[in-house]
């Protein structure tokens, strides 16, 4: 990889996180608004669009990239991220942006623990200690003992615990799906999925708030394809910790334009977790050599 591109991957990263920031304050808004289910339900059916055209233009055309000898894995990674998405969302209306993605950040983190028994991938003490640091991180954010703990931040929590089942278990269907293969069933079995709850939560929109929907669905669309862009033209280990900025992103996103509390614990917290995952990251990309 020559340094333009190494350049490129970090320049493309820190934008599709932006994106994804700007994702994450509209979908606040619009399940504020209106309701979690009928906002990611939405979103689902022009992510579908996206996924349908994609797979359309891949070699071998839809058949093809439709193909799996795994199925019942595929639709599970569906409808695990369309989980995780909705308890995401939820978050965000309860919690708060800058809250929300502090616990979130714990997510690499679950990966690197639960890689080993779903994997199983050999897990070396510099990652369990830097697991453990992480979590040690999550607990200065929540605060146990101090105050009144906020039930709402466990929501943020199993929405990454849900993220890191379904990254895990993309990892699992690679070793016989393409990426293209998973991205396509990922994008059907949420949108079905999501289309058998949401209806029953659909409520009228105003025409401002239509644009605003068509708004999110368009980030989800050019963050997405920024994002694979970004891993076509560099190393997934020299980008990885680069996608913290979508902590950061959605932060000051929170804290502008939503008027979210910068506490002092979620900062010393979201700093641990941080530090914790990509020192994680460095070691996993180090085990698995060049």
């Amino acid at each position: 990889m020559s340094q333009q591109q190494h350049v490129l991957g970090i320049a493309l990263m820190a934008v599709s996180m932006l994106i994804f920031a700007a994702q994450d304050g509209l979908s606040r808004y619009l399940a504020a608004e209106y309701n979690v289910m009928m906002t990611v339900m939405v979103r689902y059916w022009f992510f579908a669009a996206f996924v349908w055209a994609l797979a359309s233009r891949a070699p071998g055309g839809l058949r093809e990239t439709a193909a799996t000898a795994q199925p019942v894995l595929q639709i599970g990674r569906g409808l695990l991220l369309a989980a995780g998405i909705c308890l995401m969302v939820t978050a965000f209306t309860v919690l708060g942006l800058v809250e929300s993605h502090a616990v979130f950040a714990c997510y690499p983190l679950l990966v690197a623990a639960l890689s080993g028994p779903i994997l199983g991938e050999r897990i070396g003490v510099l990652r369990w200690a830097a697991i453990a640091c992480g979590f040690i991180g999550v607990l200065v954010i929540l605060e146990p003992g101090f105050g009144v703990f906020s039930g709402y931040a466990l929501v943020a929590f199993c929405s990454a615990v849900t993220f890191s089942l379904y990254s895990l278990l993309t990892r699992y269907a690679s070793r016989q799906d393409s990426a293209m293969t998973s991205f396509f069933w990922t994008g059907m079995a949420g949108s079905v999925a999501m289309s058998l709850v949401g209806i029953w939560f659909w409520e009228p929109m105003s025409a401002a708030d239509w644009g605003l929907m068509a708004m999110l669905c368009i980030t989800g669309v050019i963050g997405h394809w920024t994002l694979i862009r970004c891993y076509e033209v560099a190393e997934a280990g020299a980008v990885q910790p680069f996608a913290y900025l979508h902590l950061v992103f959605a932060s000051a996103i929170g804290v502008t334009v939503f008027s979210d509390d910068l506490e002092r614990n979620v900062v010393l917290g979201a700093g641990i977790v941080v530090a914790s995952g990509i020192f994680a990251l460095w070691r996993e990309n180090r085990a698995r050599g060049p």
